[in-house]
């Protein structure tokens, strides 16, 4: 049981520093740019590192202990960073974080030439670098460097290219966003009467259970959307462009390959991944199906296809949240209880909401020397019991890194960056299943798989349409609202099947989806989902498998997410596996639709 007299409920960051004006702050400063001066003094002129493995040693060893500390910003930029994250109406607060990240930049681009360097070591020597047992640590770390170094420019190109993203993608993207966020619109609320609501509030609405309400915000999204789908055209437009040049540049002609390349993931893999999932749209298919007889409608309208269904207004107290998230992990292992333990007691966990405070939850790390911090914003939903567990999966999967791999090996690969928060997410979520009614465990399934959809076969369906709008750009040269509409509606109809009415409008929602400007990451969503799924299908057949998820977890970017997987005996470029995940989702549907017959609901 935890100990609950020493948990800590909002976050202890005096280990950083003591305060706002700790006269530390300018002493770390000068000695963060100190050591980077003398580092660039060091290298920056030497050629011997990129000759002699043990040279290459020697620099990467003083590299790995400056990124362990925080290259950039060290304690400091992550104090105020964090600072801000609970109080962003503080200007003050602002000012000093903003002037950090300006510190922070200028350091980063004094030490790009390092790994830059590296990256273009002659292709005949590479392999006495990647065969010396003197750099193995790093062996995972200068193979990608090599790949990278196939489509890298000169550093001059890049440092222009880097300079250019922000007139020619940045501030088209940011000015769609702006454009919508000023909006607002009169619509009707659950008693019929008028109300003023921003853009960002007509989300919700379309999935309030009050079908006038729903309509009313869709009815006010759509008419925005076509305000600004003639800019949104030219916006599109112009950043396809840009992704077309730099591919051009780097004479690269897949659109998604360097997304792919920085993220770590072959190809082949993520075509197997899109390949098994669209061949399971019937999944989709069937579960708005289900939705539309519980709404008792013919089929629902485009935007009700995130309507809850049932009462899930239980509140669950933190202290209970606390104990279903740690008993859940006690039955995986003993050692994730161990990591959650330590945050709660070391004040790692902000807990409640509070005025100023960022919304939603997140965990975030930046070096190895640094602790891992969690921010949740806990109202005692069901929601927020599977937020906790959601975020102490990325906790405990830092922690397990850093206990294993060098400060250059911690990270995780976008690919599987959801794997072990998913993977918790959803013990906790049977662990709080086992005290719940039949009626209650349904409205959570019809909850829970409206989730998986939207994180798995929609984004997947988003990223094919992601590739037809690439490829129909190359072709033509520029497309129309017109022609992007009906690519748009063509892969969402895919998906959601004939229970989803594409209703007028539905083709402008392309205009506020800003992951298609974040050019093929949607699928990261789906295969963190879908690689948990297969894990914990593992580990219920043999629980003794955690150990395999364990040292899954612990492996960061010391290898590929494929080359892990293959030592444990599995090929993620294997359709199948991908199949294995789908199969949970598709026989939590069957029984979710044996009990709404069973309790009469449909």
């Amino acid at each position: 049981m935890l100990d609950k007299a020493n948990i800590k409920t909002s976050w202890d960051l005096s280990g950083l520093l003591s305060g706002d004006n700790d006269p530390i702050i300018e002493q770390t400063k000068e000695a963060i740019a100190n050591r980077n001066k003398a580092f660039v003094a060091k290298w920056k002129d030497r050629t011997d590192y990129l000759e002699d493995p043990a040279v290459l040693k020697e620099a990467l060893d003083e590299f790995e202990v400056m990124e362990s500390e925080g290259v950039t910003g060290g304690k400091v930029g992550y104090y105020f960073w964090l600072r801000r994250a609970l109080d962003q109406e503080a200007t003050d607060l602002k000012a000093l974080a903003n002037k950090m990240d300006e510190f922070g930049v200028k350091q980063a681009n004094d030490l790009s030439f390092f790994m830059h360097r590296i990256s273009k070591i002659a292709v005949d020597k590479q392999d006495l670098f990647l065969n010396s047992p003197e750099l193995v640590s790093y062996k995972h770390l200068l193979e990608s460097s090599f790949k990278d170094a196939k489509y890298l420019l000169s550093e001059e190109e890049e440092k222009i290219l880097n300079l250019m993203m922000k007139p020619a993608y940045s501030n088209w993207v940011e000015m769609t966003e702006e454009f919508l966020s000023r909006e607002e619109a009169v619509v009707l609320d659950e008693d019929g009467k008028e109300t003023k609501k921003v853009f960002s509030e007509l989300s919700s609405l379309m999935s309030n259970k009050n079908k006038q309400v729903r309509d009313s915000a869709a009815s006010a999204f759509n008419v925005i959307l076509q305000k600004y789908v003639d800019v949104a055209e030219r916006e599109l437009n112009s950043v396809l462009e840009v992704h077309k040049t730099v591919d051009d540049l780097r004479k690269i002609t897949r659109p998604d390959f360097l997304t792919l390349l920085g993220d770590d993931i072959e190809p082949e893999v993520v075509d197997a991944l899109l390949e098994s999932v669209e061949k399971s749209y019937d999944i989709s298919a069937r579960f708005y199906e289900l939705k539309a007889k519980f709404l008792g409608q013919e089929k629902l309208e485009y935007h009700e296809r995130n309507v809850e269904i049932g009462d899930n207004s239980e509140t669950i107290p933190f202290e209970k949240g606390l104990e279903i998230v740690s008993d859940s992990f006690k039955k995986l292992d003993t050692s994730f209880l161990d990591i959650f333990e330590t945050f709660l007691k070391e004040g790692r966990i902000d807990v409640y909401p509070n005025k100023g405070k960022e919304n939603g939850g997140f965990c975030v790390d930046v070096a190895k020397a640094l602790p891992t911090f969690v921010l949740l914003n806990y109202t005692g939903r069901i929601q927020d019991v599977t937020t906790l567990a959601h975020e102490m999966g990325h906790a405990i999967n830092d922690t397990l890194i850093k206990t294993k791999q060098n400060s250059l090996n911690c990270g995780t690969s976008v690919a599987t960056a959801e794997v072990a928060s998913t993977f918790m997410e959803d013990f906790s979520l049977m662990e709080l299943s086992k005290e719940m009614s039949e009626e209650t465990r349904l409205n959570l399934n019809m909850l829970k798989i409206n989730d998986d959809i939207s994180s798995i076969v929609r984004q997947v369906a988003c990223y094919k349409f992601e590739q037809a709008l690439h490829t129909a750009y190359r072709e033509k040269g520029y497309l129309s609202k017109e022609e992007i509409g009906a690519l748009f509606s063509k892969h969402m109809h895919a998906y959601m099947g004939d229970f989803v009415e594409q209703t007028t409008g539905c083709e402008n929602w392309w205009v506020y989806w800003m992951h298609i400007r974040r050019f093929f990451y949607v699928y990261s969503y789906a295969s963190g989902l879908l690689i948990s799924k297969s894990l914990q299908n593992m580990v219920r057949q043999n629980p003794k498998d955690i150990e395999k998820v364990k040292e899954f977890l612990s492996a960061g970017t010391s290898e590929s997410p494929r080359a892990t997987f293959l030592k444990m005996g599995i090929d993620i470029a294997d359709k199948s596996f991908w199949d294995k995940g789908l199969n949970e989702i598709s026989a939590l549907l069957d029984e979710t639709w044996a009990l709404a017959k069973k309790l009469n609901k449909i």
